[in-house]
């Protein structure tokens, strides 16, 4: 484990580790805590929502898994962001929210003066949410929004919601990495896609893994990438009805630019997400990345 950060994976807490927690965070030597599928009373919950409300050094939170688990958490956690100032990357994956959980996070998200990654993958979210998530991604000349967004996994949202946030990405001037991956989103939002990324000035990574995409959509994000100029670096069709043909195409295309910011960009990685990935999930030793790439040098790549 590397210094400032706390990292736990499925165990339960006890009150004396909580407190433990709470004490690193309230002086400042606590970056990151990742606290992914833990268990942990309603009580200590409310102790760690403080403690990070309290901290002033702390840049990465994983509640990752089924920790926020109840309206009541939800609260907690959203007046413990009020408070905070320093978090950047935020993960939620797998945590109940529902629309009405992430209506009662967003004043504190929107208001939230440091954020720049959040993960609200398997969320259980809809359009309401999708509507509330666009005003974290706010046009030229607003205050900076998200600059890594994910959302994999949320099959409550409709093609209505989607088109509203590939409005919202190709007019926001901050996102650079967006996750839709495991959403069922045909080939019909992936040509809106299409559209928002040749739109976008700073869209660099997209994933669209096992999103229901035919060599239809493959061909559409072909011409655009040949004949748009983009920032479009990484974009992940694997588990699509694609041929290999059309992807190595794609692959091709956007490896040309690489080699001229290779030294510039070599060695960072975007943070391990939850994904509804049996290969992914069952890993050992698990893999946990301490650094968003966001912000100025978080932490580095270690194992759990």
């Amino acid at each position: 484990m590397l210094p400032g950060s706390i990292q736990m994976s499925g165990e339960t807490l006890s009150g004396a580790e909580v407190k433990g927690v709470c004490e690193g965070l309230a002086e400042g030597s606590v970056r990151l805590l990742s606290l992914r599928g833990c268990h942990v009373s309603d009580r200590d919950f409310a102790r760690l929502c403080q403690g990070v409300a309290q901290s002033p050094s702390l840049v990465q939170l994983n509640l990752n898994l089924g920790i926020v688990s109840s309206a009541s958490r939800v609260q907690q956690l959203a007046q413990s962001l009020h408070s905070n100032r320093s978090l950047q990357s935020l993960f939620l994956h797998g945590n109940p929210l529902t629309d009405t959980g992430l209506s009662l996070l967003n004043p504190a998200l929107s208001a939230h003066p440091s954020l720049l990654s959040l993960d609200l993958g398997d969320c259980l979210l809809g359009d309401e949410a999708i509507s509330l998530i666009c005003g974290l991604l706010p046009p030229d000349g607003a205050k900076p929004g998200l600059r890594e967004l994910t959302l994999s996994a949320n099959p409550g949202i409709t093609r209505t919601g989607w088109a509203r946030l590939a409005i919202a990405v190709a007019h926001s001037s901050q996102v650079r990495t967006l996750n839709l991956d495991y959403n069922p989103l045909g080939d019909q939002m992936a040509a809106m896609l299409a559209v928002c990324v040749a739109s976008s000035r700073t869209l660099e990574n997209l994933d669209l893994e096992g999103t229901g995409l035919s060599n239809q959509s493959a061909q559409i994000l072909l011409d655009m990438i040949q004949n748009y100029p983009t920032p479009l670096r990484t974009l992940v069709l694997s588990e699509n009805n694609i041929s290999m043909e059309l992807q190595q195409q794609i692959a091709d295309l956007l490896s040309e630019g690489e080699d001229e910011d290779e030294g510039e960009k070599h060695g960072q990685e975007p943070p391990i997400r939850e994904k509804r990935h049996k290969s992914f999930l069952g890993m050992a030793p698990h893999r946990v990345l301490l650094t968003s790439g966001l912000g100025d040098g978080l932490l580095a790549e270690t194992e759990m």
